[in-house]
């Protein structure tokens, strides 16, 4: 289970900046920290039961950074452990990017392959019980640790989800996850398709390992490439720069900006375009978020890439992992990003080039279609044979050819009902938005041969 879509910088176990003793002459400060050594004072000592010192010190402090924004959060020793481990590839839990929203828990992103999308679970859900308990109010950490557990154990979460009236209760079985950064394959046989499901340590050697096969793969000769970025909830402010930097020569990736006038850092693109020049197509949604948005948007900026799909998630802050006393950190916003035009993307978005809303294909059962060829007496191509013709010999003129039939145990096979879309469509042959990318990058390549 992963706490919170987070653009994550990972500092080292000082905590540089903080002073140990007010400023001078803040009085106001001393004010406030006299007020809170009351209150925890009077809770300690007469609270109906009683409450063990450190439980009470976490909380207050958790209590401080959640109050800030929706990202920053107090981690304690079991959960900093548990956030380190899930940068590298493997965790235990559901498989689901969530943040607090409102009293309850919203679903950023299920990520690919895990008991969350496998069970359906959508960006945009919201987590209202958990096993039958509400979770109102409850902090983000706490509802983390509800939904982790042993593997093979179950949990039943109710969901309330904008295309439904009533909230509906899902069973799901948690899993260790182990997250698969990038997938790929060729599409079309000459189109690199490279699905990148959250920005984890390697994550930009794997998108360069993938590419280079997949050129191999197609002989040195690649029409273009589709970055899948959908439901991609984020990670690692380097991998986002680093994989940017494989699709760029040169330029700014991104910028942050503090709250100081004077802190400001910009990333540039390093290493160079492995393509070499190739269209690139990048899929968004909803779920696109944080670390994904960056690399959208970096490419959208210097006209790298079409952008295609939905708006995306929309979370254009930094967040810094800061250990402290007791082998827990503090997971603290310390910085909005920008892309390289200056744009912000909080709580907007990238705005795709084309939009093109989630569909799946379905193949109409309109039987076999009559063409030129089919009809008698058509005039012969001079180049070669008439392809396909199927009207019987003897047939009149204008006749439908003959309508296969399968036999399906005494009943007629005929077309599909609609279904609606779900996760397992999407990286599918169903996936409309993945068909269109496909569509556009074949035209750009017969537009570029046509100017050659």
């Amino acid at each position: 289970m992963v706490a919170a879509a987070a653009l994550l910088v990972l500092v080292g176990p000082s905590v540089p900046g903080i002073s140990q003793t007010p400023a001078p002459g803040s009085a106001d400060t001393f004010k406030a920290l006299n007020l809170f050594a009351e209150v925890y004072e009077r809770v300690r000592q007469d609270y109906v039961e009683p409450v063990p010192d450190d439980q009470l010190v976490e909380d207050a402090i958790s209590g401080m950074l959640s109050s800030l924004d929706p990202h920053s959060s107090y981690m304690n020793a079991k959960a900093y452990k548990d956030m380190q481990v899930q940068t590298r590839g493997e965790f235990g839990g559901l498989g689901v990017e969530v943040i607090g929203d409102q009293g309850v828990i919203k679903i950023v992103s299920p990520i690919d392959d895990t008991p969350g999308a496998k069970a359906g679970l959508k960006s945009g859900d919201l987590i209202v019980a958990i096993d039958g308990n509400p979770v109102l109010n409850m902090s983000l950490n706490d509802a983390v640790d509800k939904m982790r557990g042993a593997p093979g154990t179950q949990i039943r979460l109710t969901i309330r989800r904008q295309s439904e009236q009533q909230p509906f209760d899902m069973t799901l079985t948690r899993a260790i996850i182990h997250v698969a950064s990038v997938k790929s394959r060729l599409e079309r046989e000459d189109i690199a398709y490279i699905r990148l499901a959250q920005f984890q340590e390697q994550s930009s050697e794997e998108v360069a390992k993938a590419f280079k096969s997949l050129k191999a793969q197609a002989g040195g000769k690649l029409r273009g490439v589709v970055l899948d970025l959908r439901s991609d909830p984020g990670g690692l402010l380097d991998q986002a720069i680093a994989v940017s930097s494989e699709f760029l020569d040169h330029g700014e990736v991104v910028s942050t900006r503090g709250r100081r006038a004077d802190d400001v850092q910009r990333y540039n693109a390093h290493g160079g375009d492995m393509t070499n020049g190739l269209p690139i197509v990048i899929l968004i949604d909803g779920g696109t978020a944080s670390a994904s948005e960056i690399v959208a948007g970096a490419l959208q900026d210097h006209h790298r890439a079409v952008i295609l799909g939905t708006r995306s998630f929309g979370k254009g802050s930094v967040q810094t992992i800061i250990p402290v006393p007791g082998n827990g950190a503090m997971r603290l916003t310390t910085a909005r990003y920008f892309t390289p035009s200056g744009r912000s993307i909080q709580a907007k978005g990238i705005e795709p080039d084309i939009k093109v809303e989630p569909a799946k294909i379905e193949l109409l059962a309109l039987g076999e279609r009559l063409h030129e060829a089919d009809l008698k007496g058509a005039l012969k191509n001079p180049d070669g044979p008439n392809p396909g013709a199927t009207v019987p010999p003897n047939a009149p003129s204008g006749a439908q050819p003959a309508q296969p039939i399968k036999d399906n145990g005494g009943s007629k096979e005929g077309a599909q009902s609609g279904a609606a879309v779900d996760s397992n469509v999407v990286n599918s042959a169903e996936d409309y938005q993945l068909s269109r990318a496909l569509d556009l990058l074949k035209g750009v390549s017969l537009f570029n041969k046509a100017v050659d």
